[in-house]
């Protein structure tokens, strides 16, 4: 199974993402099991805390697996945007233990998150641009919110890659953890949060959830409708073929 699911305490559930071949990348199946799995934990009593991590020392996601089918759809953007939480949201605290590279949707799933703890080597960034392709999984309708506007400007339009420390200045990240405790600290996080009331913790977290899911819906059509734009480009044939030869990609 791409996703693993485990239970390291009472009520509280922990998701891997399992694909460390591709640095945890998401194929298309991958994000329909995810989407398909926030429901399910989102109903289920028992489910306090959510813990969401990557296989393996070196990714906690690297985004979509775009060496696969690059066609889009309505129904794939429906898809994505409930596996990365962008216009629904659940009422269960999710725990991000980032214990390697976090780029592309695996960034744009980092913001569906609450509380995010990061080892040291972990890298962050949204290179969508430099391949031609929008971030259309919420980064653009997210991240300002969350770390502001000239922070979100500079990782959207230049697609840089960060280091942990700078993450946690920026906000991205809570703080950064020794690579061997990152799990465990999210663990203890999560168990400290599956003690309080669940009425209480679920009634804070549906609330601000809705509030973000309700922005992001309410610019959902144009952040569809740029991603479409920029899809019909010939930069982005360029991006793509770029990315897949493991060259830079030539706009002139």
């Amino acid at each position: 199974m791409p996703l693993n699911l485990s239970q390291p305490a009472p009520h509280v559930v922990q998701i891997e993402i399992d694909a460390e071949a591709k640095r945890n990348a998401m194929s298309r199946a991958m994000l329909a099991e995810l989407a398909d799995l926030w429901d399910r934990l989102d109903a289920d009593p028992a489910c306090r805390a959510i813990i969401v991590t990557g296989a393996g020392p070196k990714a906690f996601c690297a985004g979509a697996d775009i060496g696969g089918d690059l066609s889009a759809s309505p129904e794939l953007a429906a898809t994505v945007n409930r596996a990365l939480l962008k216009t629904n949201g659940i009422s269960k605290p999710v725990i991000a233990a980032v214990n390697g590279d976090c780029a592309g949707g695996g960034v744009e799933l980092l913001l569906s998150t609450d509380i995010r703890i990061a080892a040291p080597h972990a890298r962050f960034g949204l290179p969508e641009v430099k391949w031609s392709i929008y971030p259309f999984g919420g980064a653009v309708v997210k991240l300002f919110r969350q770390i502001g506007h000239v922070h979100a400007m500079d990782l959207l339009l230049t697609g840089r890659l960060i280091a942990a420390e700078e993450a946690a200045r920026l906000g991205l990240v809570n703080r950064v953890a020794p690579a061997g405790d990152v799990l465990a600290e999210a663990l203890a996080t999560a168990t400290a949060i599956a003690a309080n009331s669940p009425p209480a913790v679920q009634a804070v977290k549906r609330h601000i959830a809705t509030m973000i899911a309700e922005h992001a819906l309410s610019r959902e059509a144009m952040d569809q409708a740029l991603g479409d734009q920029v899809r019909a480009s010939p930069e982005f044939q360029e991006g793509v073929a770029a990315f897949l030869g493991k060259r830079r990609p030539n706009y002139d």
